[in-house]
């Protein structure tokens, strides 16, 4: 199947992949191309900015969690009714899990046969961007380093020096660049980049950036650039019915500024499986949706709005109610955070939360931990059967303290999580009550 598509990379986190790519989205959008963003990795804040540039929800394709038939399953539903697609990389391309670069970028572009943009911050260097760029394009012959992308360029000699450098040594042509502007740098938090969904000026950020993107970066070449990928595979459909079914269930879905990080193909499949989608705020809504079957409660930044989040009292009522009554309620990362008894923020202020399992989530002002982990399913529950099955894990701030563990009332865990391969295994277990279920 021939879908134009590209991957724009980056030698290291923050050299500007997510701007780049955002202004460029923009771009092709604005030309009257259907443009179809996604993401590489476990990431929910990039995909915001990304939905907010195409104008389509992002997609988020790992490599870890998804086999190859899988993840380009997953990319053909998005891509085939786009004009283009671009795939935001995640760190640097090659970085993954292990020799083999698991879960990396340069991965998923080989999967998906696409070529490669490779940003480069040149902000403190000229002649030596040349050494990176040939080095990133000798690694992995199968990797198709097609093209690059300049940021912080300091002045017109600057740009000519590193371009004369880059195309002479490497024989990658330079498809453009940024300058030096701090008014077109993302805003950004502990985690990253803040969600696109707390800010509601960054319409103005994106016209700015998306103006400088045409300004400097050619992009004409990088649309007949993204025509040249060879055609995909075939796989066997396996993740969505041949036919959407018929309404079975309703979901309420935690959707505001506090609660917005869910996979977009997560959310897709439940509607495909007969689930009508019923979206609500834990900060505004006094209470769940009529006729509600299940609660999903995603992640995001609760600690931002605990005490508004606190202040809802109706809500909170309403959810330890359907939990009293066995109503299945998944949450997860900040929606764990909004189950448990409270949060302790990072000044140390303490707010009460819906209180469904026991113990507090304490903020941290450094990352506990970051990395992938697998999950051993040590019983059925809403999610899983008992098999072992991998979890992406994104990078937290908060830790359980000593008291957040499994009581009899909450026993027994229907999880055992440990590290990825190569790790140190823990003994962790996921408390479930009733019908209700976590996940960190």
């Amino acid at each position: 199947m021939n879908i134009p598509r590209l991957v724009i990379a980056g030698t290291s986190s923050g050299v500007g992949k997510t701007t780049i790519a955002a202004g460029l989205i923009a771009a092709l959008r604005e030309t009257g191309k259907r443009v179809q963003s996604f993401k590489c990795g476990p990431d929910y804040i990039d995909p915001g900015y990304l939905t907010l540039a195409a104008g389509l929800p992002c997609r988020n394709l790992d490599s870890w969690i998804l086999s190859r038939d899988s993840l380009i399953e997953l990319f053909i539903h998005a891509a085939a009714v786009a004009d283009i697609s671009v795939v935001e990389g995640v760190m640097g391309l090659y970085d993954g899990r292990g020799q083999e670069n698991s879960g990396s970028t340069a991965e998923v572009a080989k999967w998906l046969r696409a070529p490669v943009i490779l940003v480069v911050d040149v902000g403190k260097m000229s002649s030596s961007a040349a050494a990176i760029v040939l080095g990133y394009r000798q690694l992995d012959p199968e990797v198709n380093l097609a093209g690059v992308i300049l940021n912080n360029i300091g002045s017109p000699n600057h740009l000519r020096w590193v371009t004369e450098a880059v195309t002479k040594k490497t024989g990658v042509p330079v498809l453009g660049y940024l300058p030096k502007n701090a008014e077109i740098r993302l805003p950004e938090r502990h985690l990253g980049l803040v969600p696109a969904a707390e800010k509601r000026e960054l319409n103005g950020s994106m016209a700015r950036i998306m103006e400088q993107v045409k300004s400097t970066v050619d992009v004409i070449a990088i649309s007949r650039l993204a025509g040249t990928a060879e055609s995909l595979p075939l796989v066997t459909e396996s993740l969505f019915p041949r036919k959407v079914k018929p309404k079975l269930v309703n979901i309420a879905v935690a959707r505001d500024e506090a609660f917005n990080f869910y996979y977009q193909d997560n959310l897709d499949i439940l509607v495909a499986r007969g689930a009508e989608l019923k979206f609500v705020s834990p900060l505004r809504d006094s209470s769940l949706p009529v006729d509600t079957h299940g609660v999903f409660i995603g992640g995001g930044f609760p600690e931002m709005y605990a005490s508004e989040l606190e202040a809802n009292t109706g809500f909170k009522r309403a959810l330890a109610e359907a939990a009293e009554a066995g109503m299945p309620i998944y949450a997860e990362c900040g929606g764990l955070m909004y189950i448990s008894q409270g949060i302790t923020d990072f000044e140390g202020n303490k707010y009460t939360m819906a209180g469904l399992i026991p113990g507090w989530t304490v903020m941290q002002k450094q990352r506990v931990r970051m990395g992938y982990a697998v999950a051993e399913t040590l019983r059925d529950s809403i999610l899983a059967q008992r098999v072992f099955r991998p979890l992406g894990m994104s990078s937290t701030t908060f830790r359980p303290p000593a008291s957040w563990t499994p009581t009899a009332a909450i026993s027994p865990s229907p999880w055992r999580s440990t590290r990825a391969a190569g790790e140190a295994s823990s003994s962790a277990r996921t408390p479930t009550a009733g019908r209700l279920l976590r996940s960190p």
